[in-house]
């Protein structure tokens, strides 16, 4: 990897150059018009579009029946797989579970005064769909990380769209989640038309309320799209991580953790620290450990293009430069690593001590590896159950407390020009044949 002295050159430009070179949406006019194609096809001939382009896309030959996975694919699932997966998963399932019943936003208590009750409510949304890419992996975290904590919340119809495989089956890990999950209905279909079909509906699969699930950049673009006729839960670009690490590092730790965002090629793996006995000792880790690594080729391109080691003066300047960064994954590996929470104001995920790897997130403690990525925990935060939950409020007057906001009510109604905003309050506190509609001036006075 690189090694960058933040003393000698620019390395704010850098860093620009970096996330640029990662950006989700650059250049990317020729694949939002596949993808605007695809949604409006889908729209209009629903079912027929999503059996052309599982054709076409994932060479799956499926007719509409063949969409939803039916209990016999289920069933059978569990039998192609080890007991100890089965376990594993079932462990996620209860850690994401009680993680997110502990944060999810309980009834609050009516604000009161006199004559006024204000009431916040929650409701689940009724029906979510959650997108689970395909590709060289399963991505069974995948589905638990998203389908439980909308669960939780209590959204009654959660459906699971995933890609299939060319012979129209979908791996066996994949299909255990989403049942161990809660997941109640899986389709095999992905791309741009899945996610169209969710916004939409077809005659096979039934619109959402709500989509969420990662996937490649026509994925992407799709639910950038769709934004309005559904929510969503973010636009994801590539993982990465930022390591702020001292000289009490272990070096071997701090170098599998650059490798485990690298392996995502693409991803973004950053070493920032003020030893730099520490960052020879990693670069030097970096190489013994690449070579041990099923996907050492494709590892080793992406550290080349998107590591970065970047040598400070000090560690109150690492926190700086985490800060503007605003990463997705940060893990301080310090003496003290939670005296330096405090003074952490953007991260999507914060991973403390030598002993907390970002894969601890993903698969097992409990809160949604789903996380801000590209600078957007400056203003995001990661999926949770309360991602699931509308809030709304309920207002009561009495007829005093309305008489005692009237003249304010007023003031600003009519400075806007919003005559009947104030003629709306005026009938409740006036007999009818005193009422008058003259502006502010002959306003009653209550």
């Amino acid at each position: 990897m690189r090694i960058l002295r933040t003393w000698e050159g620019n390395v704010d430009r850098e860093i620009d150059k970096l996330k640029k070179t990662l950006s989700l949406f650059n250049d990317s006019s020729v694949q939002r018009a596949t993808v605007l194609k695809i949604i409006h096809d889908v729209k209009k001939r629903k079912d027929a579009a999503l059996v052309k382009y599982s054709r076409r896309f994932d060479h799956a030959i499926l007719s509409p029946k063949d969409f939803l996975v039916k209990e016999q694919e289920l069933v059978e699932a569990y039998g192609k797989i080890s007991y100890r997966f089965v376990k594993s998963i079932q462990k996620a399932v209860k850690n994401i579970r009680i993680y997110q019943e502990h944060i999810r936003i309980r009834k609050v208590s009516p604000l009161k005064a006199d004559g006024i009750v204000l009431d916040t409510l929650y409701a689940p949304l009724e029906s979510a769909g959650v997108y689970v890419p395909g590709g060289a992996a399963s991505y069974p975290s995948t589905v638990l990380m998203n389908a439980i904590p909308a669960c939780v919340a209590g959204v009654k119809k959660i459906i699971m769209t995933t890609p299939p495989s060319q012979d129209g089956t979908i791996p066996p890990e994949r299909l255990v989640a989403a049942r161990e999950a809660g997941v109640g209905e899986i389709y095999k279909i992905g791309g741009a038309q899945a996610i169209a079909a969710l916004a939409f509906g077809t005659e096979t699969i039934p619109r959402v309320d709500k989509i969420v699930g990662p996937g490649n950049i026509f994925v992407t673009l799709a639910k950038k799209e769709i934004f309005g006729y559904a929510g969503i839960d973010m636009l994801a670009g590539p993982s990465e991580v930022v390591i702020i690490a001292d000289d009490r590092a272990n070096p071997s730790f701090v170098a599998s953790d650059l490798l485990s965002q690298a392996e995502h090629t693409p991803g973004i793996s950053i070493l920032v620290t003020c030893s730099t006995v520490l960052a020879e000792q990693v670069n030097r880790e970096l190489k013994q450990q690449l070579t041990k690594l099923k996907r050492y080729a494709g590892t080793k391109e992406c550290l080349e293009k998107f590591g970065i080691i970047l040598l400070t003066k000090n560690l109150e300047e690492c926190v700086e430069i985490a800060n503007t960064l605003a990463p997705e994954h940060l893990q301080i590996m310090t003496q003290n690593p939670r005296s330096l929470i405090s003074r952490i104001k953007h991260a999507g995920a914060i991973f403390l001590g030598p002993y907390t790897p970002v894969a601890v997130g993903d698969y097992i403690a409990g809160p949604s590896h789903v996380l801000p990525t590209g600078g957007t925990a400056r203003f995001s935060s990661g999926l949770s159950v309360n991602d699931f939950l509308k809030r709304y409020s309920a207002i009561t007057y009495s007829k005093s407390a309305l008489r005692e906001a009237y003249q304010d009510i007023a003031e600003i109604s009519e400075a806007e020009g919003l005559d009947a905003h104030t003629w709306s309050v005026q009938i409740r506190l006036t007999p009818k044949e005193n009422v008058r509609r003259n502006g502010t001036k002959s306003l009653p006075k209550f």
